[in-house]
């Protein structure tokens, strides 16, 4: 991987930015005979890749489904999907001896490191002689008959341009640069609002204090805004609220908006009380829901919601009060004060508007031999691989048409 100065130099294909798409891009271009160039502004290539999964990189996910992401047009994700799917990637994956495993919801991870899928994509781009360059920060970008594209490395010109850049999620990785953004809108497309997005939550106040006290603890919930909803587990931490179920919703969620929260996801918790109070009168609320719950959070949610009763049986309690107590339980109301931002999110909600986008190719409609891929565009996948799969597919479409 050459970092050395250069001049002037002429290739295919300039891929900007080394990360899922932009490798998956700039090898697919180079099986077909091209001479193509990598520019990562970074000093490693896919680093995203490599702090990702825990450091096991979930790859792909054996359920992959337009439904599992989010665009302004949700038809848009059709064609490249179809064109380079789940059982390709795998098969790559396959194809160079990395051993995974699947976790839940179809999700499959490396057994060993997200090095080794990081190693398959370099690999072959060494295998197609693809000229990767590190600490190539990008400074213009021109077009006539083709472009060029100004360097802190010297001026590359290629006939075919993807851009590859990402989003601005996790900055600290020092790709999250907006360079994409910057380029979609000096060739006039429309962007969307980007937002942090699979990020934890924050709170303030009471609820921020619940949460700090108990930060660690993990339960099976049911969340929701008003237009979706995820069972998965959720985990309180020192800010508010993170796990799977909290990165799912804040896909969905917009601020100032109030989320549920059914901590008995599998119980009618009014019915179970008022029962439990029929065949055992003379327990405690906290005692029936231990066997639910932990708790750390029975204690910390006893202390706020139902005080005055902390001593009394359910005997001693009117119906009434268990039922809205039973209510609080399925559909605990809370307004997060905000996200962790881009510092923790793992992708870029928004972005380049697709509708300028061809969904066959991943070219700018009306702009030859420009192509966007990955998290620059305005998709968004569910947590559990779907982003990465969406990097190799549309990578993989503009690699074949560029």
């Amino acid at each position: 991987m050459s970092t050395a100065s250069v001049s002037t130099e002429e290739f295919d294909v300039v891929v900007l930015g080394g990360g899922a798409a932009g490798l998956m891009a700039a090898f697919t271009a180079g099986q077909r005979g091209k001479r193509v160039v990598v520019l990562e502004v970074s000093n490693k290539l896919g680093k995203k890749i490599l702090m990702s999964g825990g450091g096991r990189c979930n790859f792909t996910n054996l359920d992959v489904m337009p439904s599992n992401f989010i665009c302004e047009n949700p038809h848009f994700v059709k064609s490249a999907l179809a064109q380079y799917s789940q059982w390709d990637f795998i098969a790559l994956v396959a194809k160079h001896g990395v051993d995974y495993h699947e976790k839940a919801h179809g999700q499959l991870f490396c057994d060993n490191s997200s090095k080794d899928i990081l190693k398959i994509l370099i690999d072959e781009c060494q295998a197609v002689n693809v000229d990767l360059r590190l600490n190539c920060d990008t400074t213009k970008v021109g077009s006539d008959n083709g472009y060029r594209v100004e360097t802190n490395q010297g001026v590359i010109s290629g006939q075919s341009l993807i851009v590859a850049t990402g989003g601005l999620s996790i900055p600290s990785l020092g790709g999250a640069t907006g360079l994409g953004y910057q380029l979609a809108e000096q060739f006039g497309l429309n962007l969307h609002a980007t937002e942090a997005s699979l990020v934890p939550m924050t709170l303030s106040g009471k609820w921020q204090d619940l949460s700090t006290a108990i930060s660690g603890v993990s339960l099976p919930v049911v969340v929701s805004v008003a237009s979706k909803g995820f069972a998965e587990s959720m985990l309180f931490t020192h800010r508010g609220l993170s796990g799977p179920a909290i990165l799912q919703l804040s896909n969905y969620w917009h601020a100032g908006e109030p989320i549920g929260i059914n901590l008995l996801p599998n119980e009618n918790a009014a019915e179970l009380f008022i029962q439990r109070k029929k065949t055992n009168p003379k327990s405690m609320l906290s005692g029936i829901l231990t066997n639910f719950l932990p708790k750390s959070l029975i204690a910390e949610l006893q202390s706020r919601w139902w005080p005055e009763h902390s001593a009394s049986t359910l005997h001693e309690m009117k119906n009434e009060e268990l039922q809205r107590l039973g209510a609080l339980f399925n559909n605990w109301s809370i307004r997060p004060s905000g996200t962790e931002g881009y510092r923790t999110a793992e992708v870029t909600r928004g972005g380049v508007d697709v509708n300028s986008i061809s969904s066959k190719t991943m070219q700018v409609i009306g702009q030859k031999n420009l192509f966007f891929v990955g998290e620059a565009l305005d998709v968004t996948g569910h947590l559990g691989g779907f982003n990465f799969q969406w990097a190799w597919s549309s990578g993989y479409v503009a690699g074949i048409n560029a």
